[in-house]
C-alpha cells in the first residue's frame, strides 16, 4: 500500500500525499567535482605564488639560453665541447654583468657621498649656474638652510634611508644568488640542448618532430639575432656617448656611457629618456650648460640611430615595431615587474618570428591604404646625377 492509497474511515475524503522522489545521482557527482575543482584551484594558486620566483628564473634562463646558443653552436662546430663553450660565454656574461652593476653602484654611491660631504659648495654652484642660465633669482643660502634643517624633508629622507643599509646588503646577496641560479639553469639548457631536444622529440611522431625542431631553430635564430643586434646598438651608443662625456669632463664617463647604451636599447621607447636622465643629473651638478649639451646630444643621437644605425643592423635580424615593443614591455611589467619588462622584448621577438612563419602569404593589391613609404632611402649625389643624366639622354633620343 502506497502513501497515495491510504484507507478511508467514517466516510472521509481520501487524501493523496506526495510521492517521495530520490535525488538524481549526477547531482552528488556535480557537487563533488565542483568542490574538488575549487580546492584544486586554491592549491594551484598557492603553489604558483610560492614558485613565482623559480618560474621567473627559469624564464630568464630560457631566453638567455636562446640568446647564447648560436655562439655555442659555432664554437661546437669548430671542435669545442658544448660544456666548455657554454662556460666560456656564460663567464663573459657574468663578468660583464658584475662590472656593470659595480660601476653604476660605485658611481651613484660616490656621488651621494660627495654631495653629503660638500653639500654647501655643490648647492651654491648648482644654484648659481641655474640663475645664470635661466635668469632666476634663487637664494643659495635659503636652499642650504632648508637642506640642513633637521626637521626638513631632506634630512628626514636621509634619516629614513640609514635603516635600509642592511636591507640593501641582503638584496645584493639575493641578486648574486639569483644570478648564479640563472647561469646554472642556462648552462644545463645549452650544454645538454641536443639531449633535451632528443628526449622531447622521442615522444612525438616524425611530422611533429619536424615542426618542433623548426620552431625551436627559428626561436633560437630570431631571439639570438634580436639580442645581438640590441647589444651591437648598445655598444655603438655607449661609444659615442663616452666620447661626449669624456670631452665635456663628466664624472665616470665609461660607467655613464654603458648605462646609456644598455638602458636605451633594452627598454623600448622610454628607455632613451630614462637612460639620459642620470648623466643629465650629474652634469647639472657641475654645470647646467653641460646638462643642456648632454640632453641635446641624447636626442640627436637617438635620431641618428633610428635613421642610420638601426635599419642597417636589424636588416639581417629582426626589428620590433615600437608599438609592439612598448606594449609588450608594459604587459611584462604588469606580470613580472621590471624583469618582465626586459624579458617581454625577446618574447615578443620570438612570437613575431614564429608568427611570421605561420600561414600562407598572398600578394597585396595596389591601394592607397596599403602603400608604405620606404624608410631611410638615402640616395647619394652620384646616383641622383646619374638619374638626371639618364633622363636627359632619354629626352634627347625622343627629340
Amino acid at each position: 500500500m502506497t502513501d497515495a492509497e491510504l484507507p478511508v474511515e467514517n466516510g472521509a475524503v481520501p487524501v493523496s500525499l506526495p510521492v517521495r522522489q530520490k535525488m538524481p545521482g549526477w547531482v552528488w557527482k556535480a557537487v563533488a567535482i565542483f568542490w574538488l575543482g575549487f580546492l584544486a584551484t586554491v592549491a594551484g594558486r598557492f603553489v604558483f605564488s610560492r614558485l613565482t620566483g623559480l618560474l621567473t628564473l627559469l624564464l630568464v634562463s630560457l631566453f638567455l639560453a636562446l640568446a647564447i646558443e648560436p655562439g655555442v653552436n659555432r664554437l661546437a662546430a669548430r671542435g669545442w665541447r658544448r660544456g666548455r663553450a657554454t662556460v666560456l660565454i656564460l663567464f663573459v656574461v657574468f663578468v660583464f654583468t658584475i662590472v656593470f652593476v659595480v660601476a653604476i653602484g660605485t658611481l651613484v654611491g660616490g656621488q651621494i657621498a660627495n654631495l653629503l660631504q660638500d653639500s654647501e659648495r655643490t648647492v651654491t654652484k648648482t644654484v648659481n649656474g641655474i640663475n645664470d642660465l635661466f635668469g632666476t633669482k634663487i637664494s643659495a643660502g635659503r636652499v642650504i638652510e632648508n637642506i640642513n634643517d633637521p626637521n626638513g624633508p631632506f634630512q628626514r629622507f636621509i634619516n629614513s634611508q640609514r635603516d635600509r643599509v642592511f636591507d640593501l646588503s641582503i638584496t645584493a646577496l639575493g641578486f648574486l644568488l639569483q644570478l648564479f641560479s640563472v647561469l646554472l639553469f642556462t648552462f644545463y639548457l645549452v650544454a645538454d640542448g641536443p639531449r633535451l631536444r632528443r628526449s622531447i622529440c622521442s615522444r612525438l611522431p616524425p611530422v611533429r618532430q619536424e615542426r618542433v625542431l623548426k620552431g625551436w631553430e627559428l626561436a633560437i635564430t630570431k631571439t639570438g639575432g634580436y639580442l645581438y643586434s640590441r647589444a651591437l646598438l648598445a655598444a655603438l651608443s655607449a661609444f659615442f656617448h663616452w666620447v661626449l662625456f669624456q670631452s665635456i669632463g663628466l664624472q665616470a664617463p665609461v660607467a655613464m656611457a654603458l648605462w646609456v647604451g644598455l638602458i636605451s636599447q633594452f627598454l623600448p621607447v622610454v628607455g632613451t629618456y630614462i637612460a639620459g636622465a642620470l648623466p643629465i643629473l650629474l652634469a647639472v651638478i657641475d654645470s647646467p650648460l653641460e646638462a643642456v649639451i648632454v640632453a641635446a646630444f641624447v636626442v640627436l643621437y637617438q635620431q641618428i640611430e633610428n635613421y642610420l644605425f638601426a635599419p642597417r643592423i636589424t636588416a639581417r635580424t629582426m626589428e620590433l615595431h615600437p608599438a609592439i615593443a612598448f606594449g609588450s614591455a608594459l604587459a611584462g611589467a604588469a606580470v613580472l615587474g621590471p624583469v618582465g619588462a626586459i624579458l617581454a622584448l625577446p618574447a615578443a621577438a620570438m612570437a613575431q618570428a614564429l608568427g611570421s612563419d605561420w600561414g600562407a602569404r598572398h600578394d597585396v593589391i595596389d591601394n592607397p591604404l596599403t602603400q608604405v613609404q620606404a624608410r631611410n632611402q638615402h640616395v647619394s649625389r652620384a646616383v641622383r646625377r646619374a638619374q638626371r643624366l639618364a633622363a636627359k639622354a632619354a629626352s634627347d633620343d625622343e627629340v
